[in-house]
């Protein structure tokens, strides 16, 4: 048997069946009217938010990555949890509006936005973290076309990258942010131009469960700055100092070492230099604030048994959860934490494989796992399943469409 990833502390089983929300899934399937299902737990959301405050330094703000979970529901429940929002398109611009977010709350990160988009923004007032001189160019443009001070800020691109982290968002050639060197110059110009200057956003990777590389990812983006803020002759009034918090999706990941990462930037913010004295930080999460939060589930349609082995044919599939497949970034193919639902406390029978229905050998979810028997009928779960799943899939390879969505 292939070992199955863990599954996030707390989950237990009513009658059997696992427990989401305090009420067994069954009823949650039975409520929503039909599966493939993600249910999202609130409380384990508050739960996340809650402990991650009380690990980081009180100057420290948080935002929420709105690409992890951009479920309108989540939105709101977000809204009253963290201190602001980061989105990646114009789309999600539209989302967080119709949330009723504060837009002034909002700031705007990516690499390839269309005119369209910054003038939205700039309308909007949110916040643009600008990623080449040409996009600072053209959004300093449309302000004055459109009579309005856009907030800017440069996205930088860092001389360094977060070790062991699952993409590697900064160092070396990349489409995203502006090299360091480059940012001096182009602070000077937004600041000539009027703009409304809104500091750094600075990324160097994300799904990292290794406590001390984050922290000294963070000390170092701190030191870069300070650097770009002096050569720059520019205050810098807030400094984004990205994410990089992962959770466990794989057999043998540890969760992250909250406490040491938070005494570790504690004791940095507690001694900056002068020219960061007055700088606001923050940190962006997203699936380190909902990941854990989601579960995944689909019904076995068919139990089948080809050449020896037993494969659970489900009603979901790929077109949901991209990632727990392999297709989303995995090199080596690993197994996502999952689970027969309906028999979640029953020990393992069995060596299986949980597939989806499409017509694809990809269309895997578990490959190879211990589990309880199962038949047709049985609900399996999905763990891990609250960020880039549901938005981060193609529902529609093969027309099978979105699953149903629930937060409870």
């Amino acid at each position: 048997m292939k070992p199955l990833g863990p599954i996030p502390a707390g989950f237990t089983a009513i009658d059997g069946v696992l427990a989401v929300g305090g009420k067994p899934v069954t009823t949650w399937v039975e409520q929503a009217g039909d599966t493939p299902l993600f249910l999202y737990e609130a409380e384990r959301v508050r739960a996340r938010v809650a402990d991650l405050r009380a690990a980081m330094p009180g100057r420290l703000a948080l935002h929420y990555a709105v690409k992890a979970n951009p479920f309108m529901p989540l939105l709101s429940l977000m809204d009253g949890l963290v201190d602001g929002f980061d989105i990646a398109s114009g789309g999600e611009l539209e989302i967080v509006r119709g949330a009723g977010i504060d837009l002034s709350r909002v700031s705007f990160a990516g690499p390839g936005k269309r005119d369209r988009e910054l003038e939205a923004a700039i309308r909007a007032g949110v916040t643009l973290n600008l990623e080449s001189e040409a996009e600072a160019r053209r959004a300093i443009a449309i302000g004055d076309e459109l009579s309005l001070t856009p907030r800017l800020a440069l996205r930088v691109n860092p001389d360094f990258d977060l070790k062991g982290s699952g993409m590697k968002m900064g160092g070396g050639a990349k489409p995203f942010g502006i090299d360091a060197e480059r940012v001096p110059e182009l602070v000077r110009h937004i600041v000539a131009s009027g703009a409304e200057w809104r500091g750094f956003h600075i990324f160097a990777g994300s799904q990292a469960l290794d406590a001390e590389a984050i922290a000294e990812t963070q000390g170092q983006a701190l030191d870069l700055a300070a650097r770009l803020a002096l050569q720059s002759g520019a205050p810098l009034p807030h400094c984004n100092l990205g994410g990089g918090l992962g959770i466990p999706y794989f057999p043998g990941d540890k969760p992250v070492d909250l406490t040491l990462v938070g005494e570790r930037l504690a004791a940095r913010l507690e001694n900056l230099p002068d020219v960061l004295q007055e700088t606001a930080f923050c940190i962006e999460l997203g699936r380190y604030l909902v990941g854990e939060s989601g579960v995944y589930l689909a019904r076995v349609i068919d139990r089948k048994e080809s050449h020896g082995e037993v494969f659970l044919i489900t009603d979901g599939g790929l077109h949901h959860q991209l990632a727990a497949s392999g297709n989303f970034g995995t090199v080596v193919r690993r197994n996502y934490p999952s689970a027969i639902a309906t028999r979640f406390d029953a020990p393992v029978e069995e060596e299986a494989s949980i597939v989806g229905c499409l017509c694809t050998p990809l269309d895997k979810l578990a490959d190879k796992g211990g589990f309880p028997r199962a038949e047709a009928g049985d609900l399996i779960a999905v763990f891990c399943a609250g960020a880039y799943g549901a938005s981060a899939s193609p529902a529609n390879f093969l027309a099978q469409g979105p699953a149903v969505e629930m937060l409870v």
